[in-house]
């Protein structure tokens, strides 16, 4: 029979030759002091720089890293879906590259799915203490504002729908993944309705937070495409997109 690691941690890169090394020696080195059976899978959203390279010679020295490529450059959204789907362990986490949320948190995620949760998600906003670096003022009140007009319009009762740390059952994952449609930054709120409709137990846990000066987001630009996928996702559920039947994926020597 098939062994299968009891963590998945996937990692979305896209032009991450800066950071990405530093990124996965911290991961490496967490995975190693909490012990975590695991696979740590880097998705290349179709870099144009040396991220792939940097990735594959790392994973050369540790044999828990994988790459994985996207046909193109598709989105965050669309890297962290075709992870995820992919990935072989029982809970699969996504994380973003910059780790804000620094990886030791993950374990947190973990004793919320051990504890009953099906999805676990992180959360800047329970315990702002914990925020060691904080946005500049006007990032926080656009992020918030944006938090608010989700919350509103998809019912989502998250203080937090947008930070890039979150884990799942197996299960949980693969039905929420096969439904989701946006491929770029505001997929999150989409799969967390997802979650809500197919009725997953989400548990909501606080994280420390550090913000990265070099996040590509723009409020402006990418605001407004997250408004106009609000609306795809409104329109989705009306629908009945979210309500088809999904088959989980079998793993490399499971059985269908």
């Amino acid at each position: 029979m098939a062994q299968y690691p009891q963590y998945s941690i996937v990692i979305p890169a896209y032009n991450e030759r800066a950071r990405i090394l530093a990124t996965l020696e911290a991961v490496i080195k967490a995975v190693r002091a909490h012990q975590w059976a695991v696979e740590v899978i880097v998705v290349n959203d179709g870099s144009t720089d040396e991220t792939a390279e940097l990735v594959r010679n790392f994973a050369r020295s540790a044999p828990e890293v994988r790459l994985m490529e996207n046909p193109g450059n598709r989105g965050k959204g669309y890297s962290v879906k075709s992870g995820l789907l992919y990935a072989q362990g029982e809970i699969v986490m996504f994380s973003d590259a910059d780790l804000s949320a620094p990886i030791d948190e993950a374990q947190s995620l973990f004793d919320a799915i051990a504890s009953g949760a099906e999805i676990a998600i992180g959360s800047r906003w329970l315990a702002t203490s914990r925020q060691t670096h904080r946005q500049p003022l006007y990032r926080q009140f656009f992020g918030r504002c944006f938090n608010m007009l989700t919350r509103a319009v998809m019912r989502l009762p998250y203080a937090d729908t947008q930070c890039g740390f979150k884990a799942f059952t197996r299960q949980a994952a693969q039905t929420v993944f096969q439904l989701q449609t946006i491929e770029r930054w505001g997929f999150d709120p989409e799969i967390l309705f997802i979650a809500r409709k197919r009725g997953f137990r989400v548990k909501e846990v606080p994280v420390s937070w550090a913000h990265d000066e070099r996040t590509r987001i723009s409020y402006l630009r990418d605001g407004l495409q997250m408004l106009k996928e609000l609306a795809i996702v409104r329109w989705n559920a009306l629908t009945g997109r979210y309500g088809r039947k999904i088959q989980v994926i079998a793993r490399a020597g499971e059985s269908s």
